[in-house]
C-alpha cells in the first residue's frame, strides 16, 4: 500500500443567535475521511461507512468531498486523483440538520486535495478554497480552525463551473480551475469557557439551507439590525468570561434577523425559544437555532440531559409529533486535522 491519510473535521453550529453568517462553534462530532493511495493502477473508489450516508453519491465528480478536492487539485494543474485511491468516509454529522455537514465535507475535500496532491497549503489559503464553494464563512471557519470563531467574507466573484455546496447532486464542471483570490475571508478565535457544553436537540427531518435562506426577507428594520448588533457585541465576550452570567448570555443569544422568519419551517420552534430561561431551567445559558436548523442548540453548564428532555418534550407534543434525538457535545478547540500514516 502507498500513503494513507486520515482527515477529521468537527461539526459546527453557526449563528449562535444574533451572529447570522458571522459566528460558529466547533463541536465534538466528526466527519472522518481515510484516503488510501495505492501503488498500482486502479479506479478511484468512495466507500461510506456508518449512519446517515444513504443516497450520497460515490461518483468522485459528484460527491461533495471529492469534487471539492478535484477543484483544488485542478487549480494546481492536477487533473485527477492518484490512481487506485480509495476514499473511506465515516460521517457522524447528521445531514441537513444545521450542524455544518456540508461545510465539514468542503473542509475535508480541501484537506484531501492538499494531502494527495502534496500542495502544502497554509490554513488561510485552505479557507479561501473552502469559501469559493461554501459561500459563507461561519461554518467552514469554525470547522477548519476550531473553537468559538467570528469571521467575515470580502466581496468575491465566483466564475462559472466552481462547485457549490448546494445542491449536492451537482457535478463539478470541466475546466473549473479558477483559484480563489487570496485572503477572501478573515477570522478571529474568541474565548469560550470550558464550563460550557452544547446540547444539540436534533429533529429527525432535514431542512435544506437553501429553503431556510429563502424564508429570509430582502431587507430589515433598522431597529432589528441594532437589536442583533447589541447582543452580538456582548456575546463575543460573555461566553469567555471566567464567571458566566446566565441571564446576560441568554439575552445576548436572542435574535431578530433569521429565527423569526424560520418559525414556520420547524414545528415547535416558537415554543422552544420562548418557554425556557435560566430561572425555570437550571444550568441553561442560552438557546437558539443551530445554523439554518432544524437542530436546536442549548448552551449549558449543568443538567444537560434534563435540558434536552424538556426541549424534546416540546417537539413531541406538537400536532405533528416531531421525533428527536440529542447529543451533549464539547466545544472543541481543535479544528480539522490531517495525519499521514
Amino acid at each position: 500500500m502507498g500513503a494513507r491519510y486520515t482527515i477529521k473535521v468537527p461539526a459546527t453550529s453557526a449563528n449562535i443567535g444574533p451572529g447570522f453568517d458571522v459566528m460558529g462553534l466547533s463541536l465534538s462530532l466528526y466527519l472522518k475521511v481515510v484516503a488510501e493511495v495505492g501503488k498500482t493502477e486502479g479506479p478511484v473508489r468512495i466507500v461510506y461507512e456508518g449512519a446517515d450516508s444513504d443516497g450520497l453519491s460515490v461518483d468522485p465528480r459528484v460527491n461533495l468531498i471529492t469534487r471539492t478536492a478535484l477543484y483544488v487539485l485542478e487549480c494546481h494543474g492536477i487533473k485527477e486523483f492518484p490512481k487506485a485511491t480509495t476514499v473511506r468516509v465515516q460521517n457522524n454529522i447528521p445531514l441537513g440538520r444545521g450542524l455544518g455537514s456540508s461545510g465539514a465535507a468542503v473542509v475535508a475535500g480541501v484537506l484531501l486535495a492538499d494531502a494527495v496532491g502534496g500542495l502544502r497549503l497554509q490554513q488561510q489559503r485552505m479557507l479561501d478554497y473552502c469559501l469559493m464553494i461554501e459561500h459563507h464563512p461561519d461554518n467552514v471557519a469554525a470547522a477548519l480552525v476550531g473553537g468559538f470563531v467570528a469571521s467575515y467574507l470580502t466581496a468575491v466573484e465566483r466564475p462559472g463551473g466552481i462547485p457549490a455546496s448546494e445542491p449536492t447532486s451537482s457535478a463539478i464542471s470541466d475546466g473549473a480551475t479558477a483559484p480563489p483570490p487570496e485572503n477572501i475571508a478573515h477570522f478571529l478565535r474568541l474565548g469560550c469557557s470550558p464550563k460550557i457544553k452544547a446540547v444539540a436537540i436534533i429533529p429527525q427531518f432535514e431542512l435544506a439551507t437553501s429553503k431556510a435562506r429563502a424564508a429570509l426577507p430582502d431587507s430589515y428594520k433598522t431597529a432589528d439590525v441594532v437589536f442583533n448588533l447589541q447582543r452580538l457585541a456582548v456575546l463575543t465576550t460573555a461566553l469567555g468570561s471566567e464567571v458566566l452570567d446566565p441571564w446576560l448570555i441568554f439575552r445576548a443569544m436572542e435574535d431578530k434577523v433569521h429565527q423569526p422568519y424560520r418559525m414556520h419551517l420547524i414545528p415547535g420552534l416558537p415554543e422552544v425559544l420562548s418557554a425556557f430561561n435560566p430561572d425555570n431551567t437550571p444550568g441553561l445559558l442560552g438557546i437558539c437555532l443551530s445554523g439554518a436548523g432544524p437542530t436546536i442548540l442549548a448552551l449549558a453548564m449543568d443538567n444537560f440531559d434534563q435540558i434536552a428532555d424538556s426541549i424534546r418534550a416540546v417537539f413531541a407534543r406538537q400536532p405533528t409529533s416531531v421525533e428527536t434525538k440529542y447529543e451533549v457535545l464539547d466545544i472543541v478547540s481543535d479544528g480539522a486535522t490531517c495525519t499521514k500514516e
